[in-house]
């Protein structure tokens, strides 16, 4: 036991001083005694002040008002099985059932609110990884520090936006526009896109009239792409997707672009 530790500074010597004192009583197979302990600030060093031996010497007595309690082991497993699932638990959950790396089920379980947020999103949308990555970017972000309680956009809605993409509707940009759009009004990423004419598009002889008339305006870039300067592609992908304002299917337009400049 340690006296006059007046500032953080001194409670810090004191320990270290202690740990050297005590290891080199050990090391010499000499006995710690228990004790009361001054610190001096002046010599660095600590001073006895008084023995303590045993429990008497703080005058302890057992209470005569309590009596002993003898806890039932089935008792003990009876509230073990009634607890909710702990974080750690649900970590490692996250991990085996839904092959998330440590660093997303981490992330995913600081709290029950968001953890539970993962799992109903991952219920529309059964891609886990998926659903992580946007929480842990766009929602997470966008959050800014407030709770999950806090945000418009539902955890099935997200599942829904998601299922979208997947599904070759929208593409992953035009996505992260009908989010934003989600985050401040709360509607249904269906109805956004529905709105604001946002659907992908995938007709492929629509995309193949637009990425003839590309090439034709191009022939520079045209040329250097047959000469092997495959980087150029994202110039074409850039010039299709300003006249389709962004909606045209990307992969689509890959294969496409590179099916005619091969031709």
């Amino acid at each position: 036991e340690l006296k006059n530790m007046n500032s953080f500074r001194n409670v810090q010597a004191a320990l270290e001083f202690e740990v050297r004192r005590q290891r080199d009583l050990l090391l010499e197979k000499d006995k710690v005694i228990q004790q009361t302990l001054l610190w001096n600030p002046d010599t660095g060093k600590t001073e006895p002040m008084r023995g303590k031996e045993d429990a008497h010497d703080y005058r302890y007595f057992p209470c005569p008002d309590l009596i002993p309690v003898e806890i039932d082991e089935q008792w003990i497993e009876e509230i073990r099985e009634g607890l909710p699932e702990l974080p750690d638990q649900k970590r490692q959950r996250f991990i085996d059932e839904f092959s998330l790396p440590d660093y997303d089920a981490i992330i995913l379980t600081e709290s029950k609110e968001l953890a539970d947020y993962f799992e109903a999103a991952v219920e529309v949308c059964p891609q886990p990884k998926k659903v992580s990555n946007w929480m842990m970017t766009e929602l997470l972000r966008e959050l800014k520090g407030a709770e999950i309680d806090q945000c418009l956009v539902l955890p099935n809605q997200l599942g829904s936006l998601l299922n979208m993409v997947e599904e070759g509707i929208i593409s992953g940009k035009i996505a992260k526009t009908v989010f934003n759009d989600m985050l401040e009004s709360g509607k249904d990423p269906e109805q956004i896109v529905k709105d604001k004419n946002l659907v992908q598009v995938s007709d492929e002889s629509e995309l193949l009239a637009l990425v003839r008339e590309i090439i034709e305006q191009n022939p520079t870039q045209a040329e250097e792409f047959r000469g092997g300067k495959t980087k150029v592609m994202g110039f074409f992908i850039g010039q299709l997707m300003q006249k389709t304002k962004g909606k045209a299917n990307p992969k689509l337009a890959n294969q496409l672009f590179n099916q005619e400049l091969s031709g």
